[in-house]
Formats: structure tokens, C-alpha cells, sequence
């Protein structure tokens, strides 16, 4: 893992666990396999990786004759695990599913905060410093019968979705792996990519990032979108058309949410730094601060079961690498 990362799990606390599991030396960090300890990648069981890790490539597992399983407590695997990896027959977990609830309570507050308007009531009453008329500025805008938009029944999809059951929303949900059926279990309306966006007030992309779903919010696409509906992109900035995605925004007519660009840091003359319908955040949906202890303990408790000589219970096998981010 990163250097910085294995800093904050260490003050955290978030790797003591694994002495009591594990022959580890927690203060061990291996950031370049090339300068690791020979002798401790030659006798490495398991490894347990993070944010940074490098990537583990046929010669890198080669320096590991007895490596039986990766541990992952961070979300994708995609940079560091391998072709190599599956074709050894090395068990793979993943803390995706920790990291999934901190995203999905970002995109919670984000969607009731669009239909609010509370960003422009905020910039209007720092304005006014005073009163100013407030049924004006609500009308069209509030939380009740709004249409909300899910791309991508994923894990962070689906925990949405739930977290949206108690208020009086419509769901649509876009994801071509769920069927009718499914969705009707899930208590949404599964929908076409087009119908949603055109339907919905706000739109909230889940999608994995694969060559397939590259700019699937091209112009076209958010062109679809109603006059003054929400884009929130909390998945990967490949998914959208940055210059497409831009000129709607600085037109005024849409508004937007956005935690994840492409590039992941957008220039410094970027309008979206500045324009008053864009929240624009640096990747922070997911886990940060004590929330990476969570995933910390989700993958201690992987490496316990595999101790115990258990199946992990957040394996990723690489058929689910093409529905996964």
C-alpha cells in the first residue's frame, strides 16, 4: 500500500487486529516489490493491500511460491491484481462492500440536497445577508415525488436504493443485468438509459467503468436530461463527457454533483470550479478519515476467515470484473 494510507492505519489502530491473527509485522510496508525483503515475500501467505499497492504481475508473483490469497481493504482491485493472480489460483477479497456505504450516504445527502435547492438558497441567502423571498426560490424544488434515477444496480446502486425506501420518491433503475423481477424486488421501475434520464429529476451514475460505458453521458445523453435536473456522479469520470458535460453546466440549464472527473483533476481554469449550480468535490464519496477503519476491519476479518480455514465473505472472482469498478 501507499505510504500515506499505511500512516493513517497505523495511527488508527486499524491494523492491531492482524497481530492477533496472523504472524505480521504490521510496521512492514512494501511499496515496490523489486526493494522488498526477499525472504519475507518468499514465506508471504497472504497479503493484505490497500490504496497504492503494486501491481501483482506473473514475475512479482513469482518471489511468492507460498502467496495463497490477497486481502484487499480498499474497494477496486483492477490496479493492482492480474491475469497472473486468477491463473495461480490465488483467493482475491475485497472491502468494496465497506467502501460502498460511505458513497452511497454521499449520494443520499446529494440527491435530497438537489431537489431541495439548498445549495442555491445557501448562495442566495449569502448574497442577500438577510431575508429575501424564499416561495420563489423553492417552487419546483422539494423531496416529495421527486424521480430519481439509479445507473447501475452495483453495490453503492443498490445500497441507494435502499436508503432511498423511506422517503416518497420513484426510483428508476437502468442497469441491463437486472431484470424485471429483480427490480420489482428491489422496488424500482427498471427503465431504458434514455427514459431515465429524460424522466428524472435527478440521475445518479453507478456504473462500473469498462470500454462499454465510456462516455455513456455523452452530449446526446445529457441533452436528455429536463431543465434543471441533477447530475450526480459519484462512479468514475470516465463515464461522462467532461467538455460535453461542461457546456451543459455552464449554461445553466442542468446542475451537477460531481465527485469524480476525467481527468481525476481538471484543469485550473475549469469552470466547474467555480460555477454556482456545480458541487464539485475531490473524490470524497467514498472512505475517508475514520471511515477507512471500517474497511480495515472488514478485511481483518477476511484474513480471520481464511485462518479459520473459511471461505471469505467478500471474494471477487474475475467474472465479476466487467460489473465491478
Amino acid at each position: 500500500m501507499g505510504r500515506d494510507v499505511h500512516r493513517t492505519l497505523l495511527a488508527e489502530g486499524g491494523l492491531d487486529r492482524l497481530a492477533d491473527i496472523a504472524a505480521v509485522d504490521t510496521s512492514r510496508l512494501v511499496t515496490d516489490y523489486a526493494t522488498a525483503d526477499p525472504a519475507a515475500l518468499a514465506a508471504a501467505e497472504v497479503l493484505f493491500t490497500h490504496w497504492g499497492s503494486p501491481q501483482l504481475t506473473d514475475d512479482v508473483l513469482g518471489l511468492m511460491p507460498r502467496l495463497r490469497a490477497v486481502v484487499h481493504a480498499a474497494g477496486s482491485i483492477k490496479h493492482h491484481v492480474t491475469e497472473a493472480v486468477w491463473a495461480r489460483g490465488i483467493a482475491v477479497s475485497s472491502a468494496a462492500a465497506a467502501n460502498a456505504l460511505p458513497v452511497a450516504e454521499f449520494t443520499l445527502a446529494a440527491i435530497l440536497f438537489a431537489n431541495k435547492g439548498v445549495l442555491g438558497a445557501a448562495r442566495q441567502y449569502r448574497d442577500a445577508r438577510g431575508a429575501f423571498e424564499l416561495l420563489p426560490h423553492f417552487a419546483g424544488r422539494g423531496n416529495y415525488r421527486r424521480v430519481i434515477g439509479i445507473v447501475g444496480a452495483s453495490r453503492i446502486g443498490r445500497r441507494v436504493i435502499e436508503l432511498l425506501r423511506p422517503f416518497d420518491l420513484t426510483v428508476l433503475l437502468h442497469d441491463p443485468y437486472v431484470d424485471r423481477a429483480a427490480a420489482a424486488a428491489l422496488g424500482v421501475e427498471p427503465v431504458e438509459l434514455d427514459e431515465l434520464v429524460r424522466r428524472s429529476h435527478v440521475v445518479s451514475i453507478h456504473a462500473p467503468e469498462l470500454p462499454e460505458t465510456r462516455h455513456m453521458f455523452d452530449a446526446r445523453r445529457l441533452a436528455l436530461m429536463a431543465d434543471g435536473a441533477t447530475l450526480v456522479n459519484t462512479a468514475r469520470g470516465s463515464l461522462v463527457d467532461t467538455p460535453a458535460l461542461t457546456d451543459e453546466l455552464v449554461s445553466g440549464r442542468i446542475h451537477g454533483v460531481i465527485d469524480v472527473t476525467d481527468p481525476d483533476h481538471l484543469p485550473s481554469d475549469s469552470p466547474l470550479y467555480h460555477l454556482p449550480n456545480v458541487l464539485l468535490t475531490p473524490h470524497i464519496a467514498g472512505s475517508l478519515g475514520n471511515e477507512l477503519g471500517r474497511m480495515t476491519h472488514w478485511a481483518v476479518d477476511e484474513v480471520q476467515r481464511y485462518a479459520q480455514g473459511a471461505p471469505f465473505a467478500y471474494g471477487v472472482g474475475p467474472d465479476e470484473l466487467d460489473r465491478s469498478a
